[in-house]
């Protein structure tokens, strides 16, 4: 009997190896993809775990097996796993990607990764950290050395998670993705060619894969030999022979087919038409050719995490904190109509079987409460850093959030005040009374500072950070006051500069004050709202104007009342039995509003 249990030991003990996944082969033949050497069609749902709630990952793999995919494209966000330099952070909220990769797997899904560095994916700064913008004249995308290293470190640790998980290790991953777009950015083929070196050296043998338009100078600078070519998106003929001629013998996918589209704050809800996304996916699985579905659900931009547009010095478009991007699944995990019409033409023509739709979660009403204010910033601030003149947040060590710029005026003390440049939404401020708002987008950066009878007339700007911009030319985006201010063109000197990230610790350490300021705006309100039953729903935020908004400690993300979004997702991960604690930073709110919980977004 000892022996017995003695081999049953060495079985629990070595079971990892013993009953290892099965390992597979994936390669690239001149047409199709190549699954342990037999052509295979890759018909994918893309979903970033950092933007889903850990709770719901299963279910929304689950979601996008049932409406017909047979794999799973994953964003990694580099700065979501990285936000300290050297600290990498793999096990906390839903950060662990092996995890997620593993539940991929388990669903009998297997997965594209694409793990950057750079992403785009409409995140704060495309998935880069912006602790790089600490170095004045980084230079990213490149094989600038100072971002060369740091993306040499990233990837050796995020190697050690996602090696073991290839298909050639038993695992799903099919194949991994070299940047992202990178045909729409710049021409360092040196650069794209490091990074594969990085990612060989490092244990990734499965293929590699760009992903750029379909036009001949995107694919010229973006693609390399021998990695198979994505298409962002492709839905022709046309398409696909541009591919073609610049490889030929390699494969070509629709890396990115679009059932949506992103949001920008004051902009309506963008919503696309079915009928023509019908027709593109029938286009591809006519002609056999594998594709992903950018994005399957998207999800939310929680906390500061939502990026930025701008085609122009003097262009900003902030993302809205929601990432729904009318999906098939919606931000909540629901199926939509769009989602029941892509199953219904999947069924037509996959041979596997498409498991039943798996229940989907539900949410509550939370019946109108008050939230009053309790404090405001102005009895919050933290010790400043003195400046000649201000610097940006990042010189700071600061990610996100808010900072505070404090001077005296000296000289001039009215007239035209010129912030250069504002990044992204500033609040002026004179002797402790609010004069004027300032926003970066379209460039008019002056205000009238009106004449005062002070002697020493304080001068005070709080600047929001929007969302560090994550495509295109302008991405070297740092936030705050970024050059100088200055009255009458005189340069304003000697400035105090308040960092406020305004994370979840500063949150939690909030204390009331006797008195609040409702002067100079910029307030904290609190409240709260009782429920039997955690579940989902959404905080209908639009008796408020500007800011932030915490449940239970947790940050939700951005409101505007610009609209187009007003109703704000909080999972019911964050909720509790009995009483739950919402906190409010408005900067322009000063009187007591309402706030209630409803069932969708729209």
């Amino acid at each position: 009997m000892k022996y017995i249990i003695a081999f049953l030991l060495c079985c629990c003990f070595f079971q990892p190896t013993l009953f290892a996944q099965q390992k597979h082969s994936f390669a690239l033949g001149k047409e199709d993809f190549l699954l342990d050497g037999k052509p295979f069609q890759m018909i994918s749902g893309e979903m970033h775990p950092a933007r889903i709630p850990k709770q719901y990952w299963r279910q929304r793999i689950q979601m996008a097996k049932a409406m017909g995919c047979n794999t799973i494209a994953v964003y990694v966000f580099w700065n979501y796993l990285e936000q300290t330099p050297g600290v990498f952070d793999f096990t906390s909220d839903n950060r662990n990607i092996a995890e997620f990769i593993k539940l991929c797997q388990q669903e009998g899904m297997w997965v594209l990764l694409r793990p950057g560095p750079y992403v785009c994916a409409e995140w704060d700064f495309g998935g880069l950290p912006a602790w790089l913008l600490q170095k004045p004249d980084i230079k990213v995308r490149c094989m600038d050395s100072t971002y060369m290293k740091a993306v040499t470190n990233y990837i050796n640790r995020l190697s050690k998670e996602v090696a073991p998980l290839q298909c050639t290790n038993g695992g799903p991953i099919l194949m991994v993705q070299i940047e992202n777009e990178y045909g729409s950015y710049g021409n360092d083929k040196i650069y794209l060619e490091a990074l594969r070196k990085l990612w060989l050296s490092n244990g990734i043998n499965v293929p590699f894969y760009t992903a750029d338009g379909p036009t001949d100078f995107m694919l010229e600078a973006g693609n390399i030999d021998s990695a198979a070519i994505g298409l962002d998106s492709g839905g022709s003929d046309a398409d696909f022979a541009t591919a073609k001629k610049h490889n030929p013998d390699v494969p070509v996918f629709s890396s990115e087919t679009y059932p949506g589209w992103l949001t920008h704050w004051k902009e309506a809800w963008q919503h696309t038409d079915t009928a023509s996304l019908l027709k593109e996916v029938k286009y591809l699985l006519d002609h056999k050719k594998s594709f992903n579905l950018y994005v399957v659900h998207g999800g939310t931009n929680f906390g500061y995490w939502a990026g930025a547009n701008a085609f122009s010095p003097t262009q900003y478009q902030p993302d809205v904190t929601s990432y729904d991007y009318d999906a098939p699944i919606n931000e909540m995990g629901q199926a939509t109509p769009k989602y029941f019409a892509i199953r219904k033409l999947l069924k037509q023509y996959v041979s596997y079987p498409i498991p039943d739709v798996p229940k989907q979660p539900e949410a509550i009403k939370v019946a109108p409460f008050t939230l009053q204010p309790f404090t405001s910033i102005w009895q919050h601030l933290p010790t400043p850093v003195h400046s000649p003149q201000p610097v940006p947040m990042e010189s700071l060590h600061q990610n996100s959030g808010f900072v505070l710029y404090s001077t005296t005026l000296i000289g001039h003390k009215s007239g035209k005040l010129t912030i250069t440049e504002p990044r992204d939404f500033a609040l002026v401020f004179l002797d402790g009374k609010f004069i004027d708002t300032v926003y970066r987008d379209g460039g008019k950066w002056t205000i009238e500072l009106p004449k005062t009878n002070s002697k020493n007339p304080k001068l005070d700007i709080l600047v929001e950070a929007m969302g560090h911009i994550n495509f295109a030319q302008y991405m070297i985006d740092r936030k705050g006051i970024t050059d100088r201010v200055t009255l009458n063109g005189m340069t304003l000197m000697n400035w105090n500069i308040y960092s406020l990230p305004m994370d979840e610790q500063f949150i939690q350490h909030l204390q009331p004050t006797a008195s609040t300021d409702t002067a100079r705006n910029s307030i904290f309100f609190k409240g709260s709202f009782s429920i039997d039953t955690p579940a989902d729903t959404y905080l209908d935020m639009q008796h408020f104007k500007k800011g932030i908004v915490w449940v239970n400690g947790h940050n939700l993300g951005r409101y505007w009342n610009v609209g187009p979004q007003f109703k704000f997702y909080c999972p019911s991960n964050w909720l509790k039995k009995g009483s739950n604690e919402v906190i409010v930073f408005d900067m322009h709110q000063t009187e007591a509003a309402q706030i209630e919980g409803v069932k969708s977004l729209y």
